[in-house]
């Protein structure tokens, strides 16, 4: 195995990172601010196939797999967490069941224009009684004709207000349960009996969340995902890939708190000296920077195995479990290196120790991640 980017991979890690720190950057402080998702910057990166970078060339994808995907999400998140996860939306868990499991037609109309950035991709699966326990979604759906109505609600959705379409799960019927009771479904934005309802949170400000309802929802027959029935299978492997690109945007996250802390180690002044030659300092850096590039390569090494054909369930909870607590634990040593500096409205510090926090807890706590490795390395 070469442990290492090829030229194509390291050309496109410094592309996004010059555009995440010419275009994102500038956006950032009056995005948590006001706590709006600037939905410009999409199609500005899909226009330059910066967007959906794992799908192959022939839908407008870069061709470039989920290392490809993963470079660029950790690349994007190191600069704005929030404005970040739009595009890993877009690129992993909006669409992925489309590409993966979808009519051409299906493809056509919504899997090219979210690649261009023309329309905006949402999840709908968690709900307020259904989070890591998938098979407690209350949302059904009944066939009358060539329509299904949709009824139920969604909780927590990325891109919720600002979304084109959404894919959700909902039960065409419950007696069955997962083993084939579950489907998928594409809703289009203004189909009667849709709405949503903007969410405030505590971190990741410039992120779209919102709680999706529908009410009589009635959505055409042509939007059902692959087989109905077979929706819980196609939802648990669009989260197994889901969890590796939350790894790199915890990554990301980690990586600007280290910086920041390197930064302000070397700045910072006490007792006539820079702060970085007390040992307590410079050993909470270089473990820092281990633990960065541990959970990095465990990363790429999961979406690698990825591209290689692979489906490596317990590599993904591997990655996403660890990920997302180095993440945490470097945001909450920048917090401890930077003292009263961090608790200041102008440093990103506390913005980095917020929604480093949040990647322990979405898209299955950790403790599921453990359950998941604990099951995949025999505990049943």
């Amino acid at each position: 195995m070469h442990f290492g980017f090829n030229e194509e991979q390291k050309m496109l890690k410094e592309a996004i990172r010059d555009f995440a720190e010419k275009e994102i950057a500038p956006l950032l402080d009056e995005a948590e601010a006001k706590a709006e998702y600037p939905v410009q910057i999409l199609p500005k990166m899909g226009k330059l196939g910066y967007l959906c970078l794992c799908y192959p060339a022939q839908y407008g994808g870069g061709g470039m797999g989920l290392v490809g995907e993963c470079i660029a999400t950790e690349e994007l998140n190191r600069v704005g967490g929030g404005i970040a996860d739009g595009p890993r939306v877009q690129a992993g868990l909006g669409t992925r069941a489309i590409f993966e499991y979808g009519t051409e037609e299906q493809k056509q109309k919504y899997l090219v224009p979210a690649i261009k950035g023309q329309k905006i991709a949402a999840f709908g699966l968690t709900e307020a009684n259904a989070g890591s326990d998938v098979s407690a979604v209350e949302t059904t759906v009944v066939k009358k004709g060539d329509k299904y109505i949709v009824n139920g609600s969604k909780m927590y959705i990325t891109n919720g207000t600002i979304c084109d379409f959404v894919i959700i799960a909902a039960y065409t019927d419950k007696s069955l349960g997962t083993r084939g009771g579950m489907s998928m479904f594409i809703v289009d934005k203004g189909t009667p009996g849709f709405t949503s309802k903007k969410l405030a949170k505590f971190c990741f400000h410039s992120s779209d969340t919102a709680e999706l309802a529908f009410e009589d929802c009635a959505v055409p027959a042509e939007n059902l995902i692959g087989e109905e029935g077979r929706g819980f299978a196609y939802f648990m492997e669009t989260l197994d890939l889901a969890r590796i690109t939350h790894s790199a945007a915890s990554l990301g996250l980690a990586q600007a708190a280290y910086e920041a802390c390197l930064s302000y180690v070397q700045q910072r002044v006490q007792f006539g000296q820079p702060i970085f030659k007390f040992q307590v300092n410079s050993f909470k850096l270089a473990k820092m920077a281990t633990a960065i590039e541990a959970a990095r390569w465990l990363m790429y090494r999961a979406a690698w195995l990825h591209d290689q054909g692979a489906r490596r369930f317990n590599e993904a909870a591997m990655t996403k479990m660890v990920a997302s607590e180095v993440g945490a634990w470097i945001a909450n040593e920048a917090m401890q290196i930077h003292g009263g500096v961090a608790f200041m409205a102008e440093s990103p510090v506390h913005r980095y120790y917020r929604d480093a926090r949040l990647k322990t807890l979405t898209e299955g706590t950790n403790e599921i991640m453990q359950l998941v490795i604990a099951r995949g390395i025999g505990l049943r």
